[in-house]
C-alpha cells in the first residue's frame, strides 16, 4: 500500500510538472532542431513544448488573430520585432538564437553543382522555393537569382511553397528536380545527408537571422520562461550547430 501511494504521488508530481506545457510557433526551416530541443528541454526541465510550424507570415497572422502561442520562432529578425511594436509580445524579450544558411538541393547526387550553375542550365525545367511573400528563406532565395542575375529568366518555372518545409518536400518527392531549402534540412554533423547542393554564399541574399520572442500568452508563463532560457544552453546550441546554423555569441 504505500509502494503504491509513493508511485501515485510520483505520477502527480510529474503531471502537475507536465501540465506547465508551452505552445510554442516555429519556423518551417527549424523543425528538425527544435524537436531535438523540445525532447532535450523537457527532460532537463519537466516542462512540455508542445510545437506548430509553419511558414514566419502565416505564424504571425495566426499571432495576430488570436492563437495562443506563448513563443515565436521566427525564421527572421522583423516578424518578432513587429510582435513588439504591435504590443503583441513582451518587451525586451527578443533574441537571436540561431543565423540561417541557404541551399540549392536535389536528391539527385549528380544534379547540383557546388557553385550553382545548374540555375542556369536551360533543361532545369521546374525550381522550387518557398513563398517569398511568406517565408525568409523564400526571399533569401529571391535575392540570390536577382543577384545572379537569373530572376526573371526563371520566373515561369518557379514553383512556389507555402513554406521551406514544403520547398523540401516537393524536390525531396522527386515532383521538383530541384530547390532552395534550408541547410538545416540536409544536413548534420557537418555533413550532406543525400544528394548534391550548392551552399548558397551569404552574401548573395540578406542574413537569415532568426530571433525569438516571448508572447503576451507566455507573459506569466514558467514554462515559457524557461523555454526561452533554455535556447541558449549547451544542448540547445549543440544542435543548432549540428544542423548547419551559425549559433550567435
Amino acid at each position: 500500500m504505500r509502494r503504491f501511494l509513493c508511485c501515485l504521488a510520483a505520477l502527480l508530481m510529474i503531471s502537475s510538472v507536465r501540465a506547465d506545457d508551452v505552445l510554442v510557433a516555429v519556423a518551417a526551416n527549424f523543425t528538425a532542431p527544435m524537436k531535438e530541443i523540445a525532447a532535450s528541454f523537457e527532460q532537463a526541465t519537466g516542462h512540455r513544448a508542445r510545437l506548430a510550424f509553419g511558414s514566419t507570415g502565416k505564424l504571425y497572422a495566426q499571432i495576430r488573430n488570436g492563437a495562443p502561442f506563448s513563443v515565436l520562432l521566427a525564421a527572421d529578425a522583423d516578424t518578432p520585432e513587429m510582435l513588439e511594436r504591435l504590443g503583441l509580445a513582451v518587451p525586451d524579450s527578443r533574441r537571436t538564437y540561431a543565423i540561417g544558411r541557404l541551399a540549392l538541393w536535389s536528391p539527385d547526387p549528380a544534379r547540383v553543382d557546388l557553385s550553382g550553375r545548374i540555375l542556369a542550365d536551360p533543361d532545369l525545367e521546374r525550381l522550387a522555393l518557398a513563398n517569398p511573400k511568406l517565408a525568409p528563406y523564400g526571399r533569401a532565395a529571391e535575392q540570390t537569382l536577382k543577384a545572379l542575375g537569373l530572376w526573371e529568366t526563371l520566373k515561369p518555372r518557379l514553383v512556389l511553397a507555402e513554406s521551406i518545409s514544403q520547398s523540401f518536400q516537393f524536390v525531396a518527392s522527386g515532383n521538383v528536380p530541384a530547390g532552395f531549402v534550408a541547410l538545416s534540412q540536409i544536413m548534420r554533423d557537418g555533413r550532406l545527408l543525400s544528394g548534391s547542393a550548392w551552399h548558397v554564399p551569404a552574401y548573395m541574399h540578406a542574413p537569415l537571422t532568426q530571433d525569438l520572442v516571448l508572447l503576451r500568452p507566455g507573459a506569466d508563463s514558467a514554462a515559457a520562461a524557461a523555454l526561452v532560457k533554455f535556447m541558449g544552453s549547451p544542448q540547445a546550441r549543440r544542435v543548432i550547430d549540428d544542423y548547419g546554423y551559425r549559433v550567435p555569441p
